[in-house]
């Protein structure tokens, strides 16, 4: 496993120390903790593909696996924010990201199923980054009406991009479905 690889499993590995923090009381300071820990996850994704292209190290693995590794930790963190009293982030927010993770992870199986690996699109890439960054201001939730509109402007953003990433990947790669049976 190259070392790109090794920073994914990285990321994968830190998200239910995340989730413990991000929903305990028993330890203080635990959003802090979290939010930490969320933020040095999030900065994974980005050395793990710089390393991939400047060594030349991409591989099949960190195609599939890297934009998973993204999927389950800001779908983590949504579950947490709709488990956490007072945070702004509605369940249906939750439900449209979620869904559209399941809809491109179903999409790629049936890539993999044809021999086809779909890397990530640039507006999926653009929709992971503000999720992440909405997220950050999710955990530590700080309360001022400043910081609740930019909250806000971040989760819309984030759905919106959630959508047109979607109708992107989809419109991008309908061929991977297109078996001249449907």
């Amino acid at each position: 496993m190259n070392l790109p690889n090794k920073i994914t499993m990285l990321r994968v590995i830190m998200i239910p120390f995340f989730a413990f923090f991000m929903l305990t009381d028993m330890v203080e300071g635990s959003k802090y903790i979290a939010v930490a820990i969320f933020i040095i996850a999030s900065l994974t994704d980005t050395l793990d593909g710089f390393i991939a292209r400047k060594y030349n190290l991409v591989s099949n693995f960190g195609k599939f696996m890297d934009p998973l590794a993204d999927k389950l930790l800001v779908s983590t963190a949504l579950i947490c924010f709709v488990s956490v009293s007072g945070n702004p982030m509605p369940v249906w927010g939750v439900i449209i990201i979620i869904s559209r993770e399941f809809i491109i992870s179903g999409f790629r199986l049936v890539a993999a199923n044809e021999g086809i690996v779909l890397a990530a699109s640039w507006w999926g890439k653009i929709k992971t980054t503000v999720q992440m960054v909405m997220s950050v201001f999710l955990i530590v939730n700080f309360d001022g009406k400043v910081i609740n509109i930019v909250e806000n402007v971040l989760i819309y953003a984030a759905i919106l991009l959630t959508v047109i990433s979607l109708v992107d990947y989809l419109v991008k790669n309908w061929n991977v479905l297109d078996d001249g049976k449907m």
